[in-house]
């Protein structure tokens, strides 16, 4: 496959800090790398960097195989960006909004008008095509804003959290309008903090973590990194101190936690951790709803590699 972002040896510091460290990983035409991390891991950093936003102190970023500069307009003319914050402007409809961005790059009326009508439908805006941005949603807005970032047809496109505050509905919608992107052959950057729509939209991962790269792989790979082989989740059960203590002693058991009614217990190994469990509490008189097992999430994961404590 071809390359369309290649980084090598990146490092960008503020000061003494270094926020990215050596940091090198590829991009492959039509793939969709969700670039993940915890707050202050060099995600934004990393990003800044790739679009020229940012100096660095060493390395080589290319894209579309060309060296990566503030004044590359011919690349910068294949690049769509949308990042977290909405950017459009309220003096403006729907229509307006995606026409200006489209025009930046696409000079040709008749082409922009039907590249605008495409990206419109693309989001699912139809019917909101004469709103100002302030008639419209929290999720219709993050519509409008991926739509003024793609009515151009970039090849590479940044999507910085897209469904961060919206509606079930409106996930939904932008979910499917960044995969048919990659059916139309887009290569797409995503991050997010949603670890489901990582395994949903994700062909390969890079885990960052003060500004190195700790885990890379598709979904599925990442899962099996796990040192956890089982997690059991039991809803609406009451326990007393002495009943977690006994669970934890319990073959195989790796962690315990307990959140008012739920229990939930990670296992280490084994493959009939869930029949001896159900016999434990059928012994010791404990009641409970509803009783399930899981393999480890791609968010499991995450939390193992990068840890449980709260970042700023």
């Amino acid at each position: 496959m071809k390359k369309v972002i290649e980084v090598e040896h990146l490092t960008k510091k503020y000061k003494d800090f270094i926020a990215v460290s050596d940091l090198s990983f590829d991009v492959e035409e039509g793939e969709v790398l969700g670039l993940l991390g915890p707050n202050g891991s060099g995600k934004s950093t990393t990003i800044n960097c790739l679009l020229s936003l940012l100096n660095y102190e060493d390395g080589i970023i290319k894209i579309l195989g060309q060296v990566m500069s503030s004044t590359n307009y011919d690349v910068k003319k294949d690049i769509g960006v949308i990042f977290q914050d909405i950017a459009v402007f309220e003096e403006l409809t729907v229509y307006e909004n995606i026409d200006y961005f489209c025009g930046l790059y696409i000079e040709d009326k008749q082409l922009r008008k039907e590249y605008v009508i495409e990206a419109i439908k693309l989001v699912g805006l139809e019917d909101f095509q004469k709103f100002y941005p302030k008639q419209l949603s929290g999720g219709l807005l993050r519509r409008l804003n991926i739509a003024c970032g793609i009515a151009h047809k970039p090849k590479i496109i940044f999507l910085d959290e897209p469904t961060v505050a919206v509606d079930p509905q409106s996930r939904e919608n932008i979910l499917a309008g960044i995969l048919n992107l990659r059916k139309k052959g887009a290569t797409i950057l995503y991050t997010t903090h949603y670890m489901e729509e990582v395994e949903m939209i994700c062909d390969r991962v890079i885990i960052l973590d003060k500004g190195k790269i700790i885990a890379s792989g598709s979904p599925l790979e990442l899962k099996n990194l796990a040192k956890i082989e089982e997690k059991v989740t039991i809803e609406d059960i009451s326990l007393k101190k002495t009943d977690l203590e006994k669970i934890k002693s319990l073959k195989n058991v790796e962690e315990v936690s307990y959140n008012k009614t739920t229990l939930i217990i990670t296992y280490k190994k084994g493959q009939h951790n869930l029949p001896l469990l159900v016999e434990f509490l059928k012994k010791e008189n404990l009641e409970y709803q509803r009783i399930f097992s899981e393999r480890p999430t791609l968010n499991d994961v995450f939390l193992e590699l990068t840890g449980k404590e709260l970042r700023d």
